[in-house]
Formats: structure tokens, C-alpha cells, sequence
């Protein structure tokens, strides 16, 4: 996996300089960080306790090119649409989040069996992403750059491929027993012995993103954006029960990310 991942980084940011031989461009460096809310199989659908307790954090390096602007000879370049409404931003991000059940499901107090052991179980699930975005800024990209104090808002889609690592346990105990795990686990799935699994693995994963720059000097920004990323997979929580049999099973993973950015422009 760490030779996979630096082959993909070595793709995204080593691509500059075949770039630069055909067009000017300039770098932009930048980190960001903010909370994650994990969208999984841990809890009811749509339930806001699902969506507020199943958060974790996310940090992120940032590369962009500015097609705006050559900084080899510190002028724009040649005005088109692409280079003064588009820039490319390539990525490599981590993210962990701590799962568990909410919603009326183990809001009951009867007693059950069932209703302890989902209240008993637990997960995470650590993702990380490298990949592209192409993010397109409705006005001009030449005139933010001129003037400190203006805002550039932007929207963005874009594919990552992405390394999860989920683990899935009780506080009752080894999951894999009647005990301890709630029935709809227990059941094989998707060529697995049971609806949960601790097993890594890798996967594509397309983002959107929409969000917003504020120029807080001639080489600096601070950014801000709202990221949906969705999973090609079911399997990236750790949590997957038989959808041939849980019926209600319908969606892959995915999340919803929130992060701030500092934005440096490399001369």
C-alpha cells in the first residue's frame, strides 16, 4: 500500500513540468484541516444523532496549478476562458472518524438483547486519499489575484483513490458471537463470513466540493469548503449486512467534510 500511494503522489506532483513545457502556470502550495461526518451502516438513515456523533477530523496537503499566471516570467499568461475560470488541485488527505450506533433503534430501553449489543458495538475507520480536482471559479481568476481583500468562490468534482482501514468491535466482546453480535451481522456477505470486517483495503472515490477563497494578501489565501466524497464500496466503515437480505442496505459509504485551508502562492 505505502508504494502505491507514493507512485499515485509521485503522478499528481510530478506532473508539473511536463505541464509547464506546453503552458506557463504558477504553484500554489496550502494544508487544510476540519471535521468529517461519516455517512455509514453505524446508525439509523437521516437521523441527526447519526449524522452529529459519527464525526471525527481531517487533514490535507494541497498543490494547485494557477494557469492564470506564469511564474517564470512573472506575468499572466494568454487570456482564455480555462486558465481565467479553472484551476488544478491535486491532493493527498487523511481522515479518521469513530463509529457507533444512534437512533431509535438503541434510544430503547427494553432490555433486548439486540438493543444492547448494537449500543454495545463500535468502529473507525481511517482513510487516506490522493487524487484531483478540477475546480471552476465563476469570476475571474486574474482579477482575485490583483486585489487583497476579495472573495472567489469556486465549485469543484474530481476523483481520489483512497486507502481505508476500518475495525469493527464490541464492548461485550469478540464480535462473531450470538452473544455478542446483533443478527444481521452474523449473516455472510458479499463473499464474506460475516456483515463486518476489520480487513484494509483501496478503492476509487469521486469528490465534489463547493466552497470559497478569501485573499488575505498578494501571495496568500484562506479557503474554505464544503467536500462530499462518495466510496465505490460498502466495505470502507467496516460494516456491510447482506443487502440481498437487509433489503434496507442500499447505499455505499460515503462523508461529508467541512475544512479550512491556508493558501500560499510559490513565486
Amino acid at each position: 500500500m505505502f508504494n502505491k500511494t507514493i507512485f499515485a503522489i509521485c503522478v499528481l506532483f510530478g506532473c508539473a513540468p511536463t505541464i509547464h513545457a506546453q503552458f506557463g502556470y504558477s504553484s500554489e502550495i496550502g494544508v487544510i484541516a476540519g471535521p468529517v461526518a461519516f455517512q455509514s451502516d453505524y446508525g439509523a438513515r437521516y437521523d441527526l444523532g447519526t449524522n452529529a456523533g459519527n464525526t471525527g477530523i481531517g487533514v490535507g496537503f494541497v498543490h494547485y496549478l494557477n494557469l492564470a499566471f506564469d511564474s517564470s516570467c512573472g506575468c499572466f499568461t494568454r487570456q482564455t476562458y480555462f486558465n481565467d475560470h479553472f484551476k488544478i488541485r491535486s491532493e493527498i488527505s487523511y481522515s479518521k472518524t469513530e463509529l457507533q450506533h444512534f437512533g431509535n433503534y438503541v434510544e430503547k430501553d427494553n432490555g433486548s438483547l439486540g438493543v444492547e449489543q448494537l449500543k454495545a458495538m463500535r468502529g473507525s475507520v481511517e482513510v487516506t486519499n490522493v487524487g484531483m480536482q478540477l475546480e471552476f471559479y465563476p469570476f475571474s481568476v486574474r482579477d482575485f489575484t490583483e486585489f487583497v481583500g476579495g472573495f472567489a468562490p469556486f465549485v469543484s468534482v474530481g476523483a481520489q483513490y483512497s486507502f481505508y482501514n476500518p475495525k469493527a468491535y464490541s464492548l461485550l466482546g469478540p464480535l462473531g458471537l450470538t452473544q455478542t453480535t446483533f443478527p444481521k451481522y452474523l449473516a455472510p456477505s458479499d463473499g464474506r463470513p460475516h456483515g463486518y470486517s476489520s480487513d484494509n483495503g483501496n478503492i476509487w472515490t469521486v469528490v465534489s466540493s463547493i466552497g470559497s477563497r478569501y485573499k488575505l494578501s498578494p501571495v496568500s489565501d484562506l479557503m474554505v469548503d464544503l467536500r462530499l466524497q462518495y466510496y465505490f464500496s460498502n466495505w470502507v466503515d467496516g460494516l456491510n449486512p447482506n443487502p440481498e437480505i437487509y433489503t434496507e442496505n442500499k447505499a455505499n459509504d460515503w462523508l461529508v467534510w467541512f475544512n479550512v485551508g491556508y493558501i500560499y502562492y510559490i513565486e
